[in-house]
């Protein structure tokens, strides 16, 4: 039988521009754990812009996939790449990405430098993601409005650099299939260092021709296909899958991807970007695995990195709190689970004054009205308000805290459990707000359902207050 070639998939779902990336920081990472079920090679996000929510996102994506790469471009300074390998070195496979353009339109409009410049600092951004992983890959952008000489110039250079995977881009996405052929086949007789790497190829989508032009570049040497899930502008993952598995065969080339799966997933997840789904789950389910948990044996180091796997990142006095409560109860039950990890986190993690006190509310339901709240609170000597209605009096009750403190947060998780028993029960809630990337979680204790997730919401809220006034 014929030995057939892998052709590797990499998602770019979420490294397009961000006014078509409409998720949230919690929905970003279970769009990724969809895509690592998918079987794919590489998930590519984008570049690091906002230090802290960008290498945080990283950091979270790196601790919830484990079975595909994670790639992340660079910038062309040393610092750029030591910050973005910072974020992926926990990564079980990690790949550093070196993206210029390199028409000489681009060249001059984004980097504002000359042809020898920009391939000069090509290779030695590619020298120094070599310096901390073997895993590089050189993106050219433009690729096919480039000069032909110029173009065989930096890919000589970026192999020689140490770059294993080279990737053309057809940004115009004005290429026809027999075109992309020539404009392949006369690159691998100009530039034979090209058989020492993986040929990538990425497609705009701008005539409706991008799954049919991946075709003929697989057909003609390309060995990795930039994809994206959901988005209509470039390659279709799905599509480009399709297509493989039914021929691949005939021209010798496979994927790794799990073909059954592939339809379901990308529906749901077309589903929730059109706005009529929803991966993450309802505010009711809570991010962590409740069938797992920590045992009274497990280490400190367990303990943080269940932490961190939840989306927490705390601070050595806070992680020394969380590590001290979780020693006294385990001494008293055997197993702790990750919810009532959760519950001990915004129990004792960065307890801090009360900015905002004085909460009065009145929350009403009516079945054919709905619900509408109506929040008075105080921000240390000034007093807010605000009203809203909502799908359900906590709804209500969130939204009505927002108009009055002007400020919207992204509820990450929304936690409620009851913990005595009987007609007077007491319940316990467990809000999660994330800003700026970070995540806080607050408790409230209380017979009123209502009542403990506004305590729980204002706890949240007072912890994010206390850092942004003692920033």
């Amino acid at each position: 039988m014929q030995s057939m070639d892998l052709v590797r998939i990499s998602d770019c779902t979420l490294a397009g521009p961000e006014d078509q990336i409409s998720l949230s920081f919690r929905e970003k990472i279970e769009f990724c754990k969809m895509v690592n079920k998918l079987n794919v090679s590489v998930i590519q996000l984008s570049p690091i812009r906002q230090k802290k929510i960008d290498s945080l996102l990283i950091k979270s994506v790196v601790s919830a996939v484990k079975n595909v790469t994670v790639a992340v471009p660079v910038g062309l300074t040393p610092e750029s790449v030591q910050e973005t390998w910072d974020t992926l070195r926990q990564a079980a496979s990690a790949r550093l990405q070196v993206a210029v353009p390199v028409s000489s339109v681009q060249m001059e409009y984004l980097l504002h430098m000359k042809p020898a410049a920009v391939l000069k600092a090509a290779s030695d951004a590619i020298r120094e993601c070599r310096k901390w992983t073997e895993n590089v890959e050189f993106i050219a952008e433009d690729a096919t409005r480039s000069d032909h000489d110029f173009l065989c110039g930096i890919l000589q250079e970026a192999v020689k650099a140490g770059a294993g995977t080279i990737t053309l881009s057809d940004r115009a996405g004005e290429m026809l299939p027999d075109e992309v052929a020539s404009f392949l086949d006369r690159l691998a007789a100009d530039v034979p260092e090209l058989k020492e790497v993986t040929l990538g190829f990425g497609f705009s989508n701008n005539l409706a021709l991008a799954d049919a032009c991946a075709v003929a570049a697989v057909r003609h040497g390309a060995r990795e296909i930039k994809a994206v899930a959901c988005r209509s502008d470039a390659v279709s993952l799905a599509n480009i899958c399709r297509v493989i598995h039914m021929k691949g065969a005939e021209f010798g080339v496979r994927t790794s991807l799990n073909t059954e799966q592939i339809r379901r997933v990308v529906n749901q997840m077309d589903m929730f970007f059109s706005g009529k789904g929803s991966i993450a789950g309802s505010a009711g389910d809570s991010a962590a695995d409740t069938a797992g948990g920590l045992y009274a044996s497990d280490s400190r180091e367990t303990l943080l990195s269940a932490v961190e796997r939840l989306g927490y990142d705390l601070n050595p006095e806070d992680q020394e709190k969380v590590w001290n409560s979780f020693c006294h109860i385990a001494a008293k039950k055997n197993m702790i689970s990750l919810r009532e990890l959760d519950a001990i986190i915004a129990a004792e993690a960065m307890q801090v004054p009360s900015a905002y006190h004085d909460v009065r509310y009145t929350v009403n339901t009516d079945y054919s009205i709905g619900a509408m709240a109506h929040m008075k609170i105080s921000l240390h000597d000034k007093e807010l308000e605000g009203v809203s209605a909502g799908d359900g009096a906590v709804d209500a009750a969130f939204l009505s805290i927002e108009k009055a403190i002007g400020k919207h947060f992204e509820l990450d998780d929304f936690q409620i459990q009851a913990i005595t028993e009987g007609r007077e029960a007491m319940g316990e809630t467990i809000v999660k707000l994330r800003s700026n990337g970070k995540l806080y979680s607050g408790r409230g204790l209380s017979t009123d359902i209502i009542g403990s997730s506004i305590m729980a919401y204002i706890n949240a809220l007072n912890k994010i207050t206390f850092e942004e006034e003692n920033a």
